[in-house]
């Protein structure tokens, strides 16, 4: 037990943030220590580029929401599979590499775990301060365990849920602990339990936008249940988050206050992002695939098309730029990006969706409204209508694809809307003067586990959940 204390102990002195080095020895002593404070154990919660880095890189390709270099298609087999649909590739044995999303994710459970095994008996401590790192711990641990489980595993469907498996589950910080490839259905029982537990201890505010607080308890909730379409418990969750905080950011402001170097076409000049630590949106922080860099990812033309006329948001983020014989939208803001946790517009547009579905259109499409005034410049701007549930639907999941690009969320989104069969999602695209299709059946919409993870699944055993 003490090797996993000394390894994560480690990579806090390397990786550790929202205080200076000084500090930080002011709090621990230098050298290693085996943890017994409460500060001790929350100081794992700040470790935020090993515990709070959310890479879904290849779920990025494969919707096609980041610009990949012909180059790079060109000696990244895995990644050419994903982002040219290649069906007939066998992404298993191309993806011996790409393990940043599978050992992120652990590493993080890892930390929460001993957190979660200890919190309750730390030293100078409350009663009240222990519970809450504990329920902040929970939290976290479900929210990587529900990254997982929709990147590796099919998604949620009731029918099959209990016959399908899942991720390894892993519920001790100890080296040895055994693990289990549970079902879907356990695997979503265990996160929904986590959150449950955790709900009367959460703070209002957290100590930091890194630790859960009550909104990001409520508004996690709401994002599971939508997954597992129960839209009663999402809309109930959705509107208990936007009690705890509703605020939308102004994109148009920031368009109109920084027109002149946005409008100029021969300036990429990088504009300070407003998405990061303290984005009015935030429930919480987490990092998305680009942890470690200052930009977004650029995207393609054939993405930029799908954003509405006059989104500020997407004109103050994205620039159209030729490199070479290349032609893409380059990103102009640098900063942090909040990527991997969760804002008040995934709570706003869940909210609109449930309404949909509860038979409230008019309802769902002020929701929607409501954001995207905040959104689109006033001069192109109208209240968008809908006759009927389709057209409500499609407009509300163009808004949240748009406003979530880079996350996550739309690949979840898109598996669960292909596995009900009525609002499907594919595609298709013309490269380099080939046609390509995604297809809302194939089996592309899950990932292969990495090679390291099969080969040497440590206590348990893991079983690929797709053919290739």
């Amino acid at each position: 037990m003490k090797n996993i204390y000394y390894s994560i102990l480690c990579s806090l002195l390397l990786g550790i943030t929202f205080t200076s080095c000084n500090d930080y020895l002011d709090v621990v002593p230098k050298g290693s220590k085996i943890p017994q404070t409460l500060a001790d154990f929350e100081a794992l919660i700040r470790n935020e580029y090993t515990n709070h880095t959310v890479d879904v890189n290849q779920a990025l390709n494969l919707l096609n929401d980041k610009y990949v270099s012909s180059s790079t298609l060109s000696y990244d087999r895995l990644t050419n599979a994903n982002y040219l649909w290649d069906e007939t590739a066998d992404r298993i044995e191309l993806n011996k590499a790409d393990e940043g999303t599978y050992y992120f994710g652990y590493s993080a459970i890892s930390s929460f775990n001993l957190i979660i095994e200890n919190a309750l008996t730390t030293t100078e401590a409350t009663e009240a301060e222990q519970k809450e790192l504990w329920a902040e711990a929970k939290v976290l641990r479900a929210m990587c365990y529900f990254n997982l489980v929709n990147y590796y595993a099919d998604t949620y469907e009731a029918s099959t849920a209990a016959s399908k498996l899942s991720v390894p589950l892993i519920t001790s910080a100890d080296i040895n602990a055994p693990s289990e490839q549970v079902s879907i259905q356990d695997m979503y029982g265990f996160i929904l339990k986590d959150v449950e537990e955790a709900l009367p201890f959460l703070p209002t505010v957290g100590q930091t936008i890194l630790h859960p607080s009550l909104g990001t308890g409520y508004a996690f909730y709401a994002r599971v249940y939508l997954q597992m379409n129960n839209y009663v418990e999402a809309l109930k969750y959705a509107n208990m988050a936007l009690a705890e905080n509703d605020e939308l950011y102004d994109w148009t402001s920031f368009y109109n206050a920084n027109k002149a170097l946005i409008e100029n076409p021969d300036s990429y000049t990088r504009m300070p992002s407003p998405m990061g630590y303290d984005y009015v949106e935030n429930y919480d922080y987490r990092h998305g695939s680009v942890a470690r860099f200052t930009s977004e990812n650029n995207i393609p033309t054939e993405r930029a098309e799908r954003f509405e006329t006059g989104d500020a948001r997407f004109l103050s983020r994205w620039k159209i730029r030729d490199v070479g014989a290349e032609t893409y939208y380059y990103s102009t803001l640098s900063g942090n990006f909040n990527y991997g946790g969760i804002t008040t517009v995934e709570a706003y547009l869940i909210k609109a969706e449930c309404l949909v579905r509860d038979g409230k259109v008019n309802e769902a499409m002020d929701v929607l409204n409501k954001v995207r005034k905040t959104r689109i410049l006033p001069d192109v701007y109208d209240d968008l209508t809908a006759a009927n549930k389709a057209e409500a639907i499609n407009a509300i999941l163009r808004t949240k694809n748009n406003e979530l690009i880079l996350t996550l969320i739309p690949f979840c989104d898109a598996r669960r809307l292909n596995a009900e069969g009525v609002y499907t999602v594919s595609f298709t695209k013309t490269y380099n003067g080939t046609t390509y299709s995604l297809s809302s059946d194939s089996h592309l919409w899950t990932m292969p586990f990495p090679q390291g993870a099969t080969d040497n699944p440590g206590n348990g055993t893991i079983t690929q959940n797709v053919e290739k």
